[in-house]
């Protein structure tokens, strides 16, 4: 393991006023949202919405610091035979590729999940980074409601992540280190942060047992919200409640959090994201590694039509610039928008 090398690149991916594409949608997901719009799911079709958007040179060589891929995105060549890793790099940004292999039911814990694909992990990430990862990631989630999450569920994930964390830096890619709470369910935004809590202090735990150098790691946790259907918080709730939670249980050495989106809408994922960074204070930068926030507009705009695409990109553009300067602890995009 080149440490020097691994810190170098987790410090890159949160730089300041950038944040990271995830564009790692699994078939499932990338399949229901192409239906909504009337888009056939192919692996033409699914190259060329991702092409569209690391073909948007402007937004993402000013505002995306590194773009997290699925398999097939990560061996597929643009129309004109470019590998699609290239287009990402001749950005500035870092490719990244997702490492876990999904979920699957955990015994004896009614309606909770473990994250897997540990087996066979070294092999994939060492041909991952053959063909041009940097950086890994593992998402793995627990829920609220009904004695949920249970001291099991969490306590699997976080091993899990910790192994594949070490796993990844012995390969030579930073791990990214997602730890979600979902926020399917009708809690309110104490509860959400008394679970983030239990969760993180678990994982930090195992990634201490597992010796992975945490200045050569990003994490990608929720945001501290309210459930999807529990009561409203103000932006200002969801920044104190997630840097109280953050402050207890990350330690300063981690060099970034890059949050996750997890179904907020456009809007609040944003707005939330501006309120958290206008805190200060904090030892670790304060980011975004979106994908429904960053994409789901272009992706409307696109609808599968190559006419479509230069809106498409301006639409990519102006989500891109706003989470940008939300980064920043800033809610307005316009000067961002005009470097």
């Amino acid at each position: 393991m080149d440490r020097a090398a691994l810190v170098a690149t987790a410090k890159a991916m949160v730089a300041p006023g950038r944040g990271i594409l995830a564009a790692d949608e699994s078939p499932r997901t990338i399949d229901q949202r192409f239906a909504e719009r009337g888009i056939a799911s192919t692996p033409e079709t699914r190259r060329d919405y991702r092409e569209m958007l690391f073909r948007a040179t402007a937004p993402m060589s000013a505002y995306i610091s590194g773009v997290i891929l699925y398999d097939e995105t990560i061996r597929q060549t643009a129309r004109d035979g470019t590998p699609l890793v290239a287009l990402i790099e001749a950005t500035g940004a870092i490719p990244g590729i997702k490492a876990d292999i999904g979920t699957a039911p955990l015994p004896f814990c009614d309606g909770e999940v473990v994250t897997e694909g540990l087996d066979g992990l070294a092999g994939r990430l060492a041909e991952y980074r053959e063909l041009g990862a940097r950086f890994a990631k593992w998402r793995a989630i627990v829920s609220i409601g009904g004695g949920r999450p249970s001291d099991t569920a969490i306590d699997a994930n976080a091993h899990a992540l910790a192994r594949y964390a070490a796993i990844a830096q012995d390969a030579g890619l930073v791990p990214m280190v997602e730890p979600e709470v979902l926020m399917d369910g009708d809690h309110d935004i104490t509860t959400c942060a008394a679970a983030t809590l239990r969760y993180l202090e678990r994982v930090y735990d195992e990634l201490a047992r597992a010796r992975v150098v945490l200045e050569a790691t990003v994490l990608k946790p929720n945001m501290v919200v309210p459930g999807r259907t529990g009561p409203a918080a103000t932006p200002a709730e969801v920044a104190r409640h997630t840097i109280a939670v953050l402050t207890r249980a990350v330690p300063a050495a981690v060099p970034g959090i890059a949050f996750l989106s997890g179904g907020q809408s456009d809007e609040d994922a944003t707005a939330r994201l501006a309120a958290i960074n206008a805190v200060g204070g904090s030892p670790w930068r304060l980011t975004f590694s979106f994908a429904r926030a960053l994409l789901l507009a272009p992706l409307t705009v696109w609808a599968g039509r190559d006419e479509n695409v230069p809106a498409a990109q301006r639409a990519f553009a102006e989500r891109a610039a706003a989470n940008a300067a939300a980064s920043l602890g800033r809610t307005d995009a316009a000067p961002l928008a005009a470097r």
